[in-house]
C-alpha cells in the first residue's frame, strides 16, 4: 500500500510572513521616531512643532504614496515593490545618522522612510488577498499585526541603542536591520498562487482559472459612490488625531516626569494593544459587521483620548496607550477588509492605494500641528481635544455611510 506524501505547508503563509516582516520592519522603524525627538531638539536646537513635521512628511509620504504603488503591484508584481521600499527604508535610516541639520534629517529620513514604506505597504497587503479566500480575515490579521509588534519591538529597541551607541549610531544599526530583514524577506512573497499551479488557500486549480477576472467594481465606480466618498471623508477626519499619540506621547510623558525608559515604553504598549485589537475586534467584526466595527472603532480611540486627557503618571498613560491602541489596531485591520466588502477584488490595491491618501493628508498635518500648538501653549490639551473630536465628526460620518445605498456595478 502507497503511504499517502503529506502535502508541503501552503505558501501563502509564507507569503503572510513576509508581509509580516515588511510591516514589522516599515512601520516599527516609522514609530520609533518618538524615541529620537529629545536628542534631535537638543542637538539641532529646534523646536517640537519643527521635529514633528520629520514625521509628518514620512507618514504623508507612505499613506499617500499608496494611490501609486498599488496600481504598480498589480502591474508589476508586490515582490519587486517591496525589496525596493524595505531598501530605501534601510537608506533613509542610515542617512539619517549622517545629518548634520534638521533640513537633512527631513531628506533621508521623510524620503526614505516615507516613500519605502509607501512603496512596500499598500502591495503586500494587496499579495496577501489574492492568496487566500477562506482564511483571508485570518490572514490579513496576521500580516498587519507586523505593525503592532513593530510598535512594541523597535521603539524601545531605539531607546537602547540610543543610550548605548548615541542617535546617529541608533539609525545606522536601525537602517542595516530594516535593509537585512525587509529586503530578505519581501524575497519570499510571490504574486499569485496561480503562478505555482495551486488556487487560494492551497486548493486545485479549477480549469480556466488562470483566465477568470476577479469580480467587482471599477476604479472610477467606486470613488464616485457615496460609500466610498464617506469613507474616506471619515478617515480624513480622523486621521488629523490618528497619530498624535505616536509622536507626542513620549515627549508629554517625560513633560510630566516619566523616566526615559518608561516613556518609550508607552509606544509598545499601544503596540501590545494595536496587535490586540487586531486579531480579536476582527473575529468580533466578523459577527457584528465590519461596517459598524468601523464606527465603534472611532468611538472607542475618541473615549481612550478622553483617559490621555486627565492622565499624568506612567500608569495611567500605559491604560490610555494600550485602550488606543486596541481601537487604532482594529481601525487598520477593519479598513481593508471593509473596502473588499464594499467594492470587491477586481482592484482592491487601487481603491485601497485612492483611500489612504485621505490618511495621508491628515498625518501631514495632524502631529506636525500638535507640536506647534505645544509650543506656542507649552500643553498638549488642545491637540488632545482636537483629536477627540475629530474622531467623534468621524464617527458621525460613518452613521451616513451605513444608510447609504450599495453602489451599482
Amino acid at each position: 500500500m502507497n503511504t499517502p506524501i503529506k502535502p508541503r505547508m501552503f505558501y501563502g503563509w509564507w507569503v503572510v510572513a513576509a508581509a509580516f516582516a515588511v510591516t514589522f520592519v516599515g512601520f516599527g522603524s516609522a514609530y520609533t521616531f518618538s524615541a529620537f525627538v529629545e536628542s534631535l531638539q537638543r542637538d539641532f536646537g529646534a523646536s517640537r512643532g519643527s521635529v514633528s513635521l520629520v514625521f509628518s512628511l514620512a507618514g504623508f509620504l507612505y499613506f499617500g504614496l499608496g494611490v501609486v504603488s498599488g496600481p504598480l503591484a498589480d502591474r508589476w508584481g508586490s515582490r519587486r515593490l517591496a525589496v525596493v521600499g524595505m531598501v530605501l527604508v534601510g537608506l533613509g535610516l542610515a542617512v539619517a545618522s549622517l545629518s548634520r541639520n534638521l533640513t537633512q534629517v527631513y531628506v533621508a529620513y521623510g524620503l526614505g522612510v516615507g516613500v519605502g514604506v509607501g512603496l512596500s505597504y499598500v502591495p503586500v497587503l494587496g499579495v496577501v488577498q489574492r492568496w487566500f479566500v477562506k482564511r483571508r480575515g485570518f490572514a490579513s490579521g496576521l500580516a498587519v499585526s507586523g505593525i503592532g509588534v513593530g510598535t512594541l519591538v523597535m521603539p524601545p529597541l531605539a531607546a537602547f541603542l540610543i543610550d548605548a551607541l548615541g542617535w546617529r549610531n541608533a539609525y545606522l544599526a536601525l537602517g542595516c536591520l530594516a535593509a537585512i530583514v525587509g529586503v530578505g524577506m519581501s524575497l519570499l512573497i510571490a504574486n499569485d498562487p496561480r503562478d505555482r499551479g495551486l488556487g487560494p488557500d492551497g486548493d486545485p486549480m479549477q480549469a480556466g482559472a488562470h483566465l477568470a477576472k476577479p469580480q467587482g467594481f471599477s476604479v472610477p465606480d467606486a470613488i464616485r459612490s457615496r460609500r466610498f466618498i464617506g469613507l474616506y471623508a471619515a478617515c480624513l477626519v480622523c486621521s488629523f488625531g490618528l497619530f498624535v499619540p505616536f509622536v507626542h506621547l513620549v515627549p508629554y510623558a517625560l513633560d510630566h516626569g516619566v523616566p526615559q525608559t518608561s516613556a518609550v515604553l508607552l509606544l509598545g504598549v499601544i503596540g501590545v494593544g494595536s496587535t490586540a485589537g487586531r486579531f480579536f475586534l476582527g473575529g468580533i467584526a466578523d459577527r457584528m459587521g465590519r461596517q459598524s466595527a468601523l464606527l465603534l472603532m472611532f468611538v472607542g480611540m475618541a473615549l481612550a483620548l478622553v483617559v490621555w486627557a486627565v492622565s499624568t503618571g506612567f500608569w495611567a498613560l500605559a491604560v490610555f496607550a494600550f485602550a488606543y491602541g486596541v481601537f487604532y489596531g482594529g481601525f487598520v485591520a477593519l479598513l481593508p477588509a471593509l473596502v473588499m466588502d464594499y467594492f470587491g477584488g477586481r482592484n482592491i490595491s487601487a481603491i485601497i492605494g485612492i483611500l489612504y491618501t485621505s490618511v495621508a493628508v491628515g498625518t501631514l498635518v495632524g502631529p506636525s500641528a500638535a507640536g506647534f500648538a505645544f509650543d506656542f501653549s507649552h500643553s498638549y490639551m488642545l491637540p488632545i481635544l482636537a483629536s477627540i473630536f475629530a474622531n467623534v465628526i468621524a464617527a458621525l460620518i460613518m452613521t451616513g455611510v451605513s444608510k447609504a445605498a450599495v453602489p451599482a456595478q
